[in-house]
């Protein structure tokens, strides 16, 4: 599998999703599993996926597994419903699962700060069948300035993600400037600046964007970088996104922060799909 140059991996600070890699192992072995694999920062989506507020011992445990393996927590997912699964975030949602977003806010700040993290991925959600887009929209604005005014007490970062059409039919955040959009609204609402847009490639190139131009106009309003190659949302090199150039235009275009690898790993251990990244720029510098 080609991979990327060591001067061109070296360029970059990397991280690994262990909500979709390395999922072959329990949740509280992906930690160590990540360090041995020669990574030493890490993201995951909201882990709990039936409670946004878990108890403390599950917190505690997860906190210890990360801190034994030595890596360092960059990103968490505020709850968002089942995911992987039909749901694509909750805050959008009217009743109990707005009402979950809005009681896992607090308890997924407190649990990312004790390991040093303030950036949170804020998941819209799907259009609900009945109800009122217009009215939906209202309740996701509200819900993400709560979000970032809470997140703004910690100094941290909220960040908007597109997801893409073709997997994500109901959710109406498909497109780079859709999620600028609210990311604009956000800011505009709170007076804080502190909601970025989530960069994710695979999901734009699915939408069919222009990889080059979203880079160049969006590069100053994203705070995170996702990865997966496309077709097939597989490690860089198993499919045909010029993923080393994309993230070159991004270094040159000012964006200096995490790209998280949040790819599938296929038919074999997370382990052995990383060939494509020399082994020592896998270590964030």
């Amino acid at each position: 599998m080609p991979g990327f140059g060591s001067n061109a991996a070296a360029d970059q600070r990397f991280n690994v999703n262990l909500s979709i890699l390395f999922t072959e192992l329990p949740l509280l072995e992906r930690p160590a599993a990540a360090a041995a694999a020669g990574f030493t920062a890490v993201e995951l989506w909201w882990p709990w996926v039936d409670s946004p507020t878990p108890e403390q011992a599950e917190l505690d445990a997860l906190k210890k597994a990360i801190e034994d393996a030595g890596v360092q927590l960059t990103g968490l997912n505020f709850y968002a419903g089942q995911l992987p699964g039909p749901d694509r975030g909750a805050l959008s949602i009217p009743g109990v699962e707005s009402d979950r977003f809005r009681a896992n806010i607090d308890v997924a700040i407190a649990f990312a700060q004790s390991l040093g993290c303030t950036v949170f991925n804020a998941l819209y959600g799907n259009r609900v069948d009945g109800v009122d887009p217009a009215e939906q929209d209202a309740l996701a604005l509200e819900n993400l300035v709560l979000a970032a005014r809470a997140v703004g007490q910690v100094g941290g970062t909220i960040l908007i993600e597109a997801l893409n059409q073709p997997e994500s039919p109901k959710c109406p955040i498909v497109s780079a400037p859709k999620a600028i959009e609210i990311v604009d609204k956000v800011n505009a609402a709170t007076g804080l600046g502190n909601a970025k847009f989530l960069m994710d490639l695979y999901h734009l190139s699915m939408n069919g964007e222009d990889l080059p131009s979203v880079i160049d106009q969006y590069a100053a309003k994203t705070g995170h970088v996702q990865i997966a190659d496309n077709p097939g949302r597989g490690a860089p090199g198993t499919g045909s996104l010029p993923l080393e150039e994309l993230l070159a235009r991004l270094k040159k275009a000012g964006y200096d922060g995490w790209v998280g690898l949040e790819y599938k790993a296929g038919d074999r251990p997370s382990a052995e799909s990383f060939e494509w990244l020399p082994r020592e720029a896998r270590a964030a510098r």
